[in-house]
């Protein structure tokens, strides 16, 4: 007989933001210090943790992992959904996609396994189109992201086009435009509609999980403009999802793997700390300075020890 699944009397929302470091307060190359936001306007020389509304704080938190070298995305994201040292356990930092080893240490401490094997509910949210859904997981691992390698060895459905229409997922643009384009007939959302549609989904599970990842490629194009565009469009939806939240007994955690469009003079990534709002039920005994922290903070906010 299954075990009952855990009553929903804690909600926790992760907001996962790519390439979105603290650097310095320069207007000409740092987006965060060149425009007026409710939720972005944290940089150096700002003594962190900074605290917030709603219960909260923006901490600056250490995305190197005691390894030489730029952070990277393959290791920075499997660290930051594992709580496992990627970059120590391949000696190096790892850009792209999970390599074998990288998959195996997700595999194994997946924050959505773990979750989910302590009968709590979780939901990868983020819409995924064909040809994903054309081809069997196990044959494109490799092409896989770490986030997507989450969802999938937690054993949880992916979100379709039909679910994004029926408003119980998002794309990774938030809006759904990307999907026009591709020619997909669907809603474009506003980032507020897009907000709503994730705070609803926070009361449906104990585990929610979000990924925006154009952050970082506007931070490797050095596009001023369009790093502004992504953080406008960014704070107004965390503007209607911290609205639309409980925060009697829901937390709200945003955060980054590693800098990048905070500094615009580099093509690169950063050595900078990554960007990590924590606001809501129980802010002040979720402790976090590395990304390692993460998921242990996670399972010690739902009572659970890993």
């Amino acid at each position: 007989m299954n075990k009952p699944v855990a009553p929903l009397q804690k909600h926790l929302a992760m907001i996962f933001i790519d390439g979105l470091g603290i650097g310095l307060q320069d207007q000409d190359y740092n987006p965060m210090a060149a425009g007026s936001w409710q939720f972005f306007n944290y940089y150096s020389p700002l003594k962190f943790p900074y605290r917030f509304s709603h219960n909260g704080r923006i901490e600056a938190v250490d995305a190197n992992l005691t390894v030489s070298g730029l952070p990277q995305s393959a290791t920075g994201q499997t660290t930051l959904l594992t709580g496992i040292n990627a970059a120590q356990a391949l000696g190096r930092h790892l850009s792209g996609f999970p390599n074998q080893r990288l998959r195996d240490i997700i595999r194994k401490y997946s924050v959505l396994k773990q979750l989910t094997e302590k009968r709590l509910t979780a939901a990868f949210l983020n819409t995924f189109r064909p040809p994903f859904f054309d081809f069997q997981p196990e044959h494109i691992l490799r092409h896989l992201s770490a986030t997507t390698l989450t969802n999938y060895y937690a054993g949880l459905p992916f979100f379709s086009i039909e679910d994004l229409k029926a408003e119980r997922s998002i794309y990774q643009d938030m809006t759904g435009a990307m999907l026009i384009e591709k020619g997909f007939d669907v809603p474009v959302y506003s980032p507020e509609k897009a907000g709503d549609i994730v705070a609803h989904q926070v009361r449906n599970y104990h585990f929610v999980l979000y990924e925006y990842f154009q952050t970082d490629r506007a931070g490797h194009r050095q596009d001023m403009k369009l790093a502004l565009s992504h953080l406008e469009k960014l704070d107004r939806f965390l503007a209607r999802l911290v609205e639309g939240m409980d925060f009697a007994d829901s937390l709200l955690l945003v955060i980054s793997d590693h800098g990048n469009i905070e500094d615009l003079s580099v093509k690169m990534h950063t050595r900078n700390p990554a960007f990590c709002l924590i606001c809501g039920k129980d802010e002040k005994k979720f402790k976090v300075e590395s990304l390692t922290d993460i998921v242990p903070a996670i399972l010690k906010f739902f009572d659970i020890s890993n």
